[in-house]
């Protein structure tokens, strides 16, 4: 098992939700945690808790994304975990969507995540281990109504991602993509469903555990992908 104390993560997505709760956990596993979101205020009170380095950035900015792993190197020498969650979405039929919230969706969910990596992979490759985790989605692997526009931008995430693990295999730099299915976070609330079924959703800490389990997967293995679902989902 490997063993998490003094890795250093960035986790992007890091003041609400699944990111918060995937930078508590690594924190508590000994792990020197880099938060990263685009609100000053949360990220402080996280760093708080996590005795980490709290950075405000977009990371679906090219110079915000770079400035996030210089200042990681700068600040601990070293880089061994990105987790790539930062995300949004909306839920609408396509023809009542605005060219203006493709471009806001495809921003974060895709480019962040290009961006983030790009910065992160020269690095990991000349030091020849580490670990990326995207945070993507089962929708990734199925399509569904209402969801043209965050569907195809998880489509592409998981499409990336893939490539840049057979990318970086050689180097031993390891990528394994989470598929979460209905999570209990603020997300929900542009695609509400019923109360009842709400309840029994996956929480962010059950996320947060799925992270941690390929993190801690044995040196010579890697975790690829790894699908959750609360056992009431049945789509």
């Amino acid at each position: 098992m490997t063993d998490l104390t003094d890795q250093v993560a960035i986790v992007t997505g890091a003041s609400r939700g699944i990111g918060k709760a995937i930078s508590l956990l690594l924190a508590l596993q000994g792990a020197k945690v880099v938060s990263v979101a685009r609100t000053s205020d949360e990220l402080e009170d996280l760093t708080l808790k996590t005795q980490g380095l709290a950075i405000p950035a977009d990371v679906s900015d090219a110079a915000d994304a770079q400035n996030v792993v210089d200042e990681t190197l700068s600040r601990f020498g070293r880089l061994d975990i990105l987790v790539c969650n930062a995300g949004v979405g909306s839920f609408n039929l396509l023809e009542n969507f605005e060219a203006a919230e493709w471009d806001r969706i495809f921003d974060v969910n895709v480019k962040g995540t290009f961006l983030m990596c790009k910065a992160a992979v020269p690095y990991l490759k000349a030091q020849g281990h580490g670990h990326i985790v995207g945070i993507a989605s089962d929708v990734s692997k199925r399509t569904f109504e209402h969801g043209t526009v965050y569907g195809a931008s998880k489509y592409a995430q998981d499409a990336m991602l893939g490539s840049l693990r057979k990318e970086l295999r050689p180097y031993g730099v390891k990528v394994s993509t989470i598929y979460p299915g209905m999570v209990d976070t603020y997300f929900n609330e542009s695609h509400p469903g019923s109360p009842e079924l709400e309840k029994t959703h996956l929480k962010p800490s059950d996320i947060a555990q799925a992270v941690r389990y390929v993190l801690e997967a044995p040196a010579h293995v890697v975790v690829d992908e790894l699908m959750i679902h609360p056992i009431t989902q049945e789509w």
